[in-house]
């Protein structure tokens, strides 16, 4: 016991460091996953919420019902589709625009960052009202050069088979900001030798990019992949402040679903089940997308 109480004083400072982080973590994180899990096994609303007493216990009959419920499944569906198209998107268009303002140092390039930044940093709210301007059916911008061409006007956020890719677009606009900062960051962070080597071999600029640039990237690529996943899961201001999930549910994502019953219609067993297969999903995604780097990295 004297042994052990030595190697606390003398070992105790890293960890007096961490504790308000871990403390911080264990309250706001782990506390609200374990109460949300218990919650998922009851019926829990708001008559439960006002006298605990009237809580029961449910089994797995929430997470039994919440694979038969077709809104489930439609959101499911939707976010499937938020993830494999608006993932790719996210990371290939904020390394094309951080690779394009990496080549200058003016200050028009210096301004085009502040622009590409801004729409990361703006309320939903205004980002809402205006594209639902620019998504307008009859006045929109969209639809006017549309008609440029010749081709018929657009249903934006009311035709199901456009809704889903119209908030695609919109949140794509939003994320590339900061995740071109962080690419920009990865590329001003590459040795200048590497490229002056590859030009005295006589590499071309597509060589440096393809042989240097984008390998050299990889860790950056790898970090905004799964932020931007993770993200992209949890799919939720977008279709809640632009389509409310409809049209026919067409929008509809899991962390939607899951607001939908536990704020307005109050079925906090039933929502805190939705909540902790989003949290299952979230897991095994952040595992796959870890275990696939390492393959890589072992290569």
């Amino acid at each position: 016991m004297r042994e052990f109480a030595k190697q606390w004083n003398k070992n105790k400072y890293p960890y007096l460091f961490i504790a308000p982080a871990v403390l911080l973590l264990v309250v706001f994180s782990i506390v609200p996953i374990i109460i949300a899990l218990v919650i998922s096994f009851t019926n829990m609303d708001l008559i439960g919420l006002a006298d605990y007493s009237n809580i029961r216990g449910v089994g797995f009959d929430n997470y039994i019902n919440i694979f038969k419920d077709p809104v489930f499944l439609k959101a499911l569906f939707n976010t499937l589709i938020y993830v494999v198209v608006g993932v790719p998107l996210v990371v290939i268009c904020a390394m094309a625009v951080a690779l394009l303002l990496n080549y200058g140092t003016s200050w028009l390039f210096k301004t085009f960052r502040v622009i590409y930044y801004m729409p990361s940093i703006t309320n939903i709210v205004a980002v809402a009202v205006v594209w639902g301007y620019l998504y307008n059916g009859s006045y929109g911008l969209f639809n006017y050069i549309l008609s440029w061409f010749g081709l018929p006007a657009q249903q934006w956020l009311q035709d199901p088979a456009l809704a889903k890719y119209s908030l695609i677009l919109l949140a794509l606009w939003k994320a590339i900001g900061l995740n071109m900062i962080i690419f920009l960051a990865a590329l001003q962070g590459i040795p200048r030798s590497y490229y002056e080597a590859a030009e005295i071999d006589g590499a071309t600029g597509w060589k440096k990019l393809r042989y240097i640039t984008i390998p050299l990237l990889s860790f950056a690529t790898f970090f905004v992949t799964i932020t931007t996943l993770i993200g992209w899961i949890q799919f939720f201001e977008e279709p809640f402040v632009m389509t409310k999930g409809g049209p026919l549910n067409a929008t509809m994502s899991l962390a939607l679903f899951i607001y939908n019953n536990g704020f307005k219609l109050s079925n906090f067993g039933y929502a805190a089940s939705g909540s902790f297969v989003l949290f299952v999903i979230i897991i095994l995604a952040t595992i796959v997308q870890f275990a696939v780097r390492r393959k890589e990295v072992e290569y």
